[in-house]
């Protein structure tokens, strides 16, 4: 009686254990299943933060290169008025230069004709 009593203890241990090993399988087959699935996630979202980057950078370049074609822009627009200042200025300069010359020519004129009567 002994031993049927002992062998029925260790039948009743052995199905504890085993069905205690099938309830840890099952535990670990789900916390393994929740850490892919969180993992899947983590990854989607850090495809998503990545993708949000970049998007900003594009932004950002799309942003400088309007600013630098705006600052060109300007640059080239600065450029011409100052080259159109300095065509009117020499234009002035050549018609002081030219009045001047004139002024010149006529007051020599002016002398010698009076030596011409002076001399006369």
């Amino acid at each position: 009686m002994k031993k049927v009593v002992l062998s029925l203890a260790l039948v009743a241990v052995l199905g504890l254990s085993f069905t205690s090993c099938r309830e840890t399988a099952d535990k670990a087959e789900d916390a393994v299943e929740e850490a892919a699935n969180e993992a899947a996630e983590a990854a989607e979202d850090a495809v998503d933060a990545a993708g949000d980057a970049v998007d900003n950078v594009k932004e950002a370049a799309g942003d400088a290169v309007d600013s630098v074609k705006e600052g060109a822009e300007e640059m080239a627009d600065d450029a011409k008025e100052a080259a159109n200042d300095a065509v009117d200025k020499v234009k002035e300069a050549g018609k002081d230069a030219v009045d001047a010359a004139k002024k010149a020519g006529n007051d020599a004129v002016d002398k010698a004709v009076e030596k011409v009567k002076d001399n006369k």
